[in-house]
């Protein structure tokens, strides 16, 4: 009973957290982070530990199907030659650099400093998603920074289990079967995830209850998890594989109706599970801290030095692809802003915390692997570190960097978008008059409503003094007024059972969803 009153208590905490964040306009997973270590401060809160099998199957793979289905395919495709460099160049050298800085400043052993480059040798999907959501990065920039941290599991898995079989066993390395393990498990999660998306999406394409589709949705990343896990392939590569191909031809499975019923429930799952997971991160290090032998008290220094390291090599590894990069794209002078941002946004997260978690207690041999706790609490301390300091400053390096796309840019993108949809329309209705196949008054009115569209499409392109600025503002703010009389009067038709049940709901959701519109314009 009190463990479920824990769950609970820490939900409610994660999800005000979350909340003011977003009020606040300052990154969600920085501040549930700090907000669950300093509740783990404070005197009498119980020691909490996580289970490496509860981030790993309950945790990871829905945040990690949500971040993949977000991925752009036609953007992937233009970035996925840096993209396999990152996923596999980058991650031996950040595990080789953190193995090598362990074993010299830390009382690690070489084998458990190696355990520890891997585990911190990929940045974390979940984390750059989360931090990268309200940047307004170039498509390729954000579609390379989330690639990479989708597609680097298997590099740094095989790393992993190489290095623990070396620390737990005391063997030699097998780096000749460790690249048929890298083929089996990237190659093995491909299939596996590429085939739990066919299936979904024959079945998906065959129901239209929307009940039965959003159990579909929410049972499809543990599939794909469990599935991969069961061959002995990556899990995280299953499920990202999945995520992408659904992503892509979502559109084409379901209704509009089914897919904003899918998109809120989604929506309300991940920010449960990313609140929850930070603020778990937070309150998990003093417990581990307090695990420590006396001859570890330095470990904050040890932490700063890993993640100085990370840092470092990342930087050192981006700034010659970026030039590469852009020398290829014919750019003459070099933008070396772009490897900065792209370093800045290189976070570890829940990915390497649920590696870290795995680790054996004991040798082959029945001992107690000395050195579990220390390698614990580095990686738990340099994924706060990532989080907080990369966390709430990348918004303002991204911002100095010059590169960020302005608010105006996207507007003429969406209203440019809106005189081609209008136009198309307007296209269809004086084809449809030429045949006369459809009443005059019905292509009137929709001829009209068209043509309002296109109207307002062009007045946003061609406003370039931004005077109009009010006038939408008190556009929006009398609609609002509007709706909220409409509601009421809805209500009141409903109390005096002039209109059913069903019939307040649809007409309900169609304010809500007008509402939303007027407050994301």
């Amino acid at each position: 009973m009190r463990g479920v009153a824990t769950v609970l208590a820490l939900v409610v905490l994660a999800t005000l957290v979350a909340t003011f964040a977003r009020r606040w306009r300052i990154p969600a997973p920085s501040l549930l982070v700090v907000a669950g270590l300093t509740v783990a401060l404070l005197p009498g809160t119980p020691d909490i530990e996580i289970s490496p099998e509860v981030i790993g199957l309950v945790v990871l793979p829905p945040l990690l199907y949500a971040s993949a289905e977000d991925m752009s395919w036609r953007e992937l495709k233009a970035v996925w030659r840096p993209v396999g460099v990152l996923s596999i160049g980058l991650v031996l050298a950040s595990a080789a650099a953190v193995g090598w800085v362990a074993s010299r400043v830390t009382p690690l052993s070489w084998q458990m400093a190696l355990v520890l480059g891997a585990v911190l040798a990929s940045t974390d999907p979940v984390a750059v998603t989360a931090l990268g959501r309200r940047l307004s990065l170039p498509p390729k920039v954000q579609v390379l920074v989330q690639a990479e941290s989708l597609f680097n599991d298997a590099t740094s898995l095989v790393l992993y289990r190489v290095a623990v079989s070396v620390a737990v066993a005391s063997a030699a390395a097998g780096w000749g079967p460790a690249g048929g393990e890298f083929v089996v498990l990237a190659g093995g999660g491909t299939v596996i995830g590429g085939a739990v998306a066919g299936v979904v999406a024959l079945i998906r394409r065959r129901t239209e209850d929307p009940v039965l589709e959003t159990v579909i949705a929410l049972v499809t990343p543990y599939a794909a998890y469990v599935l991969a896990e069961a061959a002995h392939t990556s899990g995280v590569t299953s499920v990202v594989v999945t995520g992408v191909v659904l992503g892509g031809r979502g559109d084409r499975l379901t209704n509009a109706r089914i897919r904003l019923q899918l998109h809120a429930v989604y929506g309300t799952v991940v920010f449960l599970l990313e609140s929850v997971v930070f603020s778990l991160i937070g309150l998990a290090l003093p417990a581990q801290v307090r695990a420590l032998d006396d001859g570890d008290r330095a470990w904050p220094l040890y932490a700063l030095a890993v993640a100085a390291t990370l840092i470092a090599v990342r930087l050192l590894w981006l700034a010659p692809l970026s030039a590469v990069v852009q020398r290829k794209g014919g750019i003459q002078r070099l933008n070396w802003r772009i490897p900065l941002v792209l370093t800045w946004a290189g976070t570890r997260g829940v990915v390497p915390l649920a590696a870290a978690l795995s680790i054996p207690e004991t040798t082959k041999a029945g001992a107690a692997l000395a050195d579990r706790p220390l390698v614990l609490v580095l990686t738990t301390s340099v994924v706060v570190v990532t989080l907080v300091v990369q966390g709430f400053t990348l918004a303002p390096v991204v911002r100095r960097s010059g590169i960020a796309l302005e608010p105006d840019h996207t507007e003429r993108e969406e209203a440019s978008a809106r005189c081609h949809l209008a136009d198309a329309g307007i296209r269809r209705l004086d084809e449809l008059a030429e045949l006369e196949a459809v009443p005059e008054v019905v292509l009137d009115r929709l001829r009209r409503g068209l043509a309002a569209r296109l109207d307002d499409a062009r007045d946003r392109l061609n406003d370039d003094t931004g005077t109009s600025g009010s006038g939408d503002l008190v556009y929006r703010q009398l609609r609002r007024d509007l709706i909220a009389i409409e509601a009421v009067e809805l209500q009141r038709l409903y109390d005096d059972h002039a209109i059913s049940d069903t019939t307040r709901r649809r007409l309900q959701r169609s304010l809500d969803l007008e509402e939303a519109r007027l407050a994301d314009a």
